[in-house]
């Protein structure tokens, strides 16, 4: 990755209208106050993935998550989903998280709802995990790994950290043909999209890692209407970031997320739920 194209990618996030700063302002107007915060006070405002807490369900059981588990979550983002995952299954999340802004957020929130013992947030680069080998039993990640531009060098860390017979679930966008270069290049100004594989490479390129028992879910028909009510989402977060003060996304964020809505109804885009086991 350049330094241009990295700071494109950690910049989207800083600007993105999911913020630290706008989960506890929802939270806030929800409560009346911010004392005495749980685990579940968060869940409505702080699941920044695609399909929400059923989404993270269905990754906790192709990820043999249960009580005690150590789990990876790489580009955990605001550590959501990880705060999710200790509280309902009991596992002790490790997230890997690289924006200057976003990991602290997580870390902030996970402290607030007495989570820190169980989520832990490391500031890194997934394609050099800052994790010894052999350490995890799963490995997860929604949505995250369109934004690294070396996927190969991302799964294989994957493949380190985890325990033989550990196990990797993570959704991403693929592709079902290839984008045209005015759309691959609107995804990459507007939402930070490196490159994005197919759903026939990303098994290839598992099983080439090493994995075994390489499974594909194809998410593309719930992800039309997934993308759709995000969009709308989006856009009413936008008047609501800016009265706050809070990031708001760019014009080239909604520009492109109105075209990735577009490119997964006509099937050029979709998304997979991607298993396999160490």
């Amino acid at each position: 990755m350049s330094t241009t194209d990295d700071h494109h990618v950690l910049a989207f996030y800083s600007r993105h209208p999911i913020s630290r700063d706008q989960i506890l302002a929802g939270v806030q107007s929800s409560r009346g106050h911010l004392d005495g915060l749980a685990p579940q006070d968060l869940f409505a405002f702080d699941q920044d993935h695609y399909g929400g807490l059923a989404m993270v369900d269905a990754l906790a059981e192709r990820a043999g998550i249960g009580q005690g588990c150590q789990v990876a979550d790489f580009c955990a983002g605001l550590a959501g989903p990880a705060r999710y995952l200790a509280h309902k299954y009991g596992a002790i999340v490790t997230c890997i998280e690289l924006n200057p802004h976003r990991a602290p957020g997580a870390a902030d929130l996970t402290q607030r709802v007495g989570l820190a013992e169980r989520v832990r947030v490391v500031r890194g680069d997934v394609m050099r995990v800052p994790l010894a080998a052999q350490t995890m039993d799963a490995v997860i990640s929604q949505e995250a790994l369109l934004h690294v531009p070396d996927k190969r060098a991302a799964l294989s860390e994957a493949y380190r950290v985890l325990k033989p017979g550990g196990r990797l679930a993570f959704t991403d966008w693929a592709e079902h043909r290839r984008m045209n270069a005015a759309d691959a290049a609107s995804m990459w100004r507007g939402i930070a999209a490196q490159s994005v594989q197919s759903f026939a490479s990303y098994p290839q390129m598992l099983r080439e890692i090493g994995f075994r028992h390489v499974a594909v879910d194809d998410l593309t028909a719930d992800w039309g209407g997934i993308l759709e009510e995000r969009f709308a989402m989006y856009r009413k977060l936008r008047e609501e970031t800016q009265r706050l003060g809070t990031p708001s996304g760019d014009d080239e964020f909604y520009r492109s997320y109105a075209r990735l809505v577009a490119l997964v109804k006509e099937r050029t885009l979709g998304g997979g739920r991607f298993t396999a086991q160490k």
